[in-house]
């Protein structure tokens, strides 16, 4: 199997754990939707568990490049944290998705170690990243800003979950600028 193949494969499979959570990933449906045979996932992914896995790796190092990004093309940490929100609304945009990580999170008891830590590991970059700018920014001192980071990320995913169940990004929208005017995100 080609790297064309195996990228394919981690697309549907992003697209389906996105909209049906772990549970939804499918050998027989993604084959179908990349046009290959089942077994031939199990060429580069020997279980569910290591699809899983390899989409929540992928899913990270994707959000981290496009938070790095973010901050580059920033002119300070305030502007890259007002951005933030935005990375959130782009799963909406697409299919009334959720952030992959906030969806696996839902689904902990029945996540495999290796998703599970692969979860994580992306909850954890994301707060590092927002704690880093909180405190650039001045916004929290910088033994604070962690705790803050993690509330900032807690509800930007609520705001996610309440949007989604409503399909409908401008609810998104309202309760970000809801948290903006309250002093809950910058």
């Amino acid at each position: 199997m080609n790297a064309n193949a195996k990228e394919a494969i981690l697309a549907a499979a992003k697209r389906a754990a996105q909209a049906r959570g772990y549970g939804g990933l499918n050998f027989r449906d993604l084959a179908a939707e990349v046009g290959i045979k089942s077994a031939s996932i199990h060429y580069h992914f020997p279980t569910k568990a290591d699809l899983g896995a390899a989409v929540a790796r992928r899913y990270r190092e994707d959000a981290m490049a496009a938070l790095d990004a973010l901050r580059a093309e920033a002119p300070d940490a305030l502007a890259a944290l007002r951005r933030y929100p935005e990375t959130f609304r782009h799963a909406l945009l697409a299919g009334n998705r959720m952030c992959l990580a906030s969806f696996l999170a839902a689904e902990h008891d029945d996540l495999p170690e290796p998703v599970l830590r692969e979860v994580l590991a992306f909850m954890e970059a994301n707060v590092a990243w927002l704690a880093r700018q909180l405190a650039e920014a001045g916004i929290t001192a910088e033994e604070q800003a962690e705790p803050r980071a993690r509330a900032v990320m807690a509800a930007i995913a609520g705001a996610q979950l309440m949007a989604r169940s409503r399909a409908d990004v401008g609810a998104y929208d309202a309760l970000i600028a809801g948290y903006r005017q309250a002093g809950m995100l910058p």
